[in-house]
């Protein structure tokens, strides 16, 4: 499911910046025609991809130290693998690839955030499928379901939060490529639908925690939790800065016209 989510991610990131191509010609940062081959959505996925798995896993481990060193084979283990450090290896490796394309930071998370939204929304059906501990705690209602062969099995009925993430991240998903319309005829600054990602995938599994079987850490909040307030004030901070900017940019565009 990972692999699928990683595909499916590819094909929507090399939508995006097929629509957003002519954009970046005319702003210079490739030239016509260049790349002749248009797969610099399936590089990124590829690249980021991995540096998130990368990213994911040793932030799980790390979160138990003891239990790493006692058991060094978790660096491998196929299950476990943490949101929070899946984002930051990401992040790393798009900064990276910002820079190998020649296209500006905020632009470039701009490009890639709705690709990575269905990624993660297709990869948690593997957690579903495995039943790898990312349920829920008990519940009676009718959609509850229990995991007696999973890799944390539970013969009890309970959320399925894997399965709500599924659905939630599509529907962010939905709205960050809508967004991306506006923003592929300079319609929206650079950087917006970033911090809307940013701001609402933090949302959203800061509330999903509160159903989730995770331990409490911070304030009996979660690592997820935290990391996910962490999130949302980055996301908040930089729309803020970028609205703040907005009437500066658009007087500078006035004159700029003016003395053309």
């Amino acid at each position: 499911m990972v692999a699928t989510g990683l595909l499916a991610a590819a094909y929507l990131l090399q939508a995006d910046f097929d629509r957003r191509r002519e954009q970046f010609v005319k702003s210079g940062y490739m030239k016509k025609g260049k790349p002749s081959h248009h797969d610099e959505g399936f590089l990124i996925i590829g690249v980021a991809g991995l540096a998130g798995l990368v990213g994911a896993r040793l932030y799980h481990v790390l979160e138990t130290p003891r239990e790493l060193v006692a058991d060094p084979s978790m660096l491998i283990s196929r299950f476990g693998f943490a949101w929070f450090g899946g984002f930051l290896g990401g992040f790393v490796a798009l900064l990276f690839l910002a820079r190998r394309f020649g296209i500006p930071v905020l632009e470039f998370m701009d490009l890639c955030s709705p690709a990575a939204a269905v990624g993660y929304a297709i990869g948690r059906i593997g957690c579903l499928l495995s039943g790898d501990g990312d349920y829920g705690v008990p519940t009676t209602l009718p959609w509850g379901m229990s995991f007696p062969n999973g890799v944390v099995p539970t013969i009890e009925r309970v959320h399925p939060t894997p399965l709500y993430e599924f659905l939630v991240w599509l529907a962010i998903a939905a709205v960050l490529w809508y967004m991306g319309k506006k923003a592929a005829v300079g319609a929206r600054p650079a950087g917006e639908i970033f911090s809307y990602y940013l701001m609402l995938t933090g949302v959203a599994r800061f509330l999903i925690e509160f159903i989730r079987i995770n331990p409490r850490s911070f304030f009996g909040l979660s690592n997820a939790q935290t990391a996910s307030l962490v999130s949302m004030v980055l996301g908040v901070l930089l729309l803020w800065r970028i609205r703040s900017r907005l009437p500066v940019t658009k007087e500078r565009d006035r004159i700029a016209q003016r003395a053309g």
